[in-house]
């Protein structure tokens, strides 16, 4: 089957790389920050309150959730969830999750086009993660070009989703900072370098997944390619 074909490695390995980077990096910068705790003393639940009374935020839910980096803001729901060590710490890193996630809010509150746009594009997504890839078995299988094709325009949605993605991402950590300067809770150059530490290792994640999103739709169009050139 063409998905064994040697040359995926040769644009795999490069994003599968960068992905474990990432990853690493992410998880060593939060168990370093997640270790210091900030002069202020206050539990990421009770920064996510400050910030929100002090940004002019709309009141939400708030929620311990498990997990590890499980944080998220849900726009459908207006509703914040937070993991444990995020809801209960009081730790630096604890203070840059939860302010990047009100962020998000900050974003749904003013309509911000991007999350708009990065929500609209979940269902299409979805499908065409699973469908993209049936079209292009098919269409290679029974030698049917325009059918791959097809497969490739589908499977194409999650590289423009992790395009939207990650400006939404930078913008949210760059909301973030403000709200953490805004509210007081942040009150040192120590605690603003960890927080900007925190921040941008998240970043490259979302950096990493583009990429890796990039060169698999790039290693299907090559193999299309190949494809049409040997008939």
């Amino acid at each position: 089957m063409f998905y064994w074909n040697p040359q995926y490695l040769l644009y795999m390995a490069p994003a599968l790389l960068l992905m474990l980077a990432a990853q690493w990096y992410v998880k060593s910068t939060y168990r370093k920050w997640g270790q210091i705790q900030t002069q202020s003393g206050i539990s990421g639940l009770e920064a996510a309150q400050r910030i929100i009374r002090a940004g002019g935020l709309r009141e939400m839910a708030i929620h311990q959730i498990p997990g590890q980096i499980t944080d998220h803001y849900d726009p459908r729901k207006a509703e914040l969830s937070l993991s444990s060590n995020v809801y209960q710490g009081s730790s630096v890193a604890s203070m840059a999750i939860a302010a990047h996630e009100l962020g998000h809010a900050q974003q749904d509150q003013e309509g911000y086009f991007l999350l708009r746009l990065r929500s609209i594009l979940v269902p299409a997504v979805n499908i065409g993660s699973t469908l993209g890839w049936i079209l292009i078995i098919v269409g290679l299988v029974l030698n049917v070009i325009g059918i791959a094709w097809l497969g490739v325009f589908a499977f194409s949605g999650g590289a423009i989703f992790a395009l939207a993605t990650l400006p939404v991402e930078l913008n949210a950590s760059s909301r973030a900072k403000v709200l953490l300067r805004n509210s007081g809770i942040i009150t040192s150059p120590e605690e603003e370098r960890g927080v900007n530490q925190v921040l941008n290792a998240a970043a490259l994640t979302y950096v990493a997944s583009l990429f890796t999103a990039v060169m698999q739709l790039l290693y299907y169009v090559s193999l299309i390619g190949g494809g049409r050139r040997r008939r």
